[in-house]
C-alpha cells in the first residue's frame, strides 16, 4: 500500500503559481504512472498530468505550456509546477499513484485562484 500526501495548495491570484508536491510513504520507483487529478463540487476528477517511470508526460489540453509535471524517484515525490493560473484552475488537486491493478489517492489540497 502507498500513502500519498499532497501540499502546496493555497489562494493565489490569477497570473500567479503555486507547486504542489506529493509524498509517498513508500517508493515510487516501480509505479508506472504517478499523476495529478482534480475536481470541483458536481464534476468529474480530471486528470491534469501524469508522467511515467521513463518520464513521459501527458497534459490536459487546459494546462499545456503552463503547467509541468516532475517526479523524483530517489525521494519518493511528485511535484506540479503550476505557472500563469486562472480563476479556472481553482479545484482540489489529487495525487494519483497507478499501478495498474491498483490506483491510489491522496487527500487533495485546495487550490483557489482569485481574478
Amino acid at each position: 500500500q502507498v500513502q500519498l500526501v499532497e501540499s502546496g495548495g493555497g489562494l493565489v491570484q490569477a497570473g500567479g503559481s503555486l507547486r504542489l508536491s506529493c509524498a509517498a510513504s513508500r517508493s515510487i520507483f516501480s509505479i508506472n504512472v504517478m499523476g495529478w487529478y482534480r475536481q470541483t463540487p458536481g464534476k468529474q476528477r480530471e486528470l491534469v498530468a501524469s508522467i511515467t517511470t521513463g518520464g513521459s508526460t501527458n497534459y490536459a489540453d487546459s494546462v499545456k505550456g503552463r503547467f509541468t509535471i516532475s517526479r523524483d524517484n530517489a525521494k519518493n515525490t511528485v511535484s506540479l509546477q503550476m505557472n500563469s493560473l486562472k480563476p479556472e484552475d481553482t479545484a482540489v488537486y489529487y495525487c494519483n499513484a497507478n499501478k495498474g491493478v491498483i490506483v491510489y489517492w491522496g487527500q487533495g489540497t485546495q487550490v483557489t485562484v482569485s481574478s
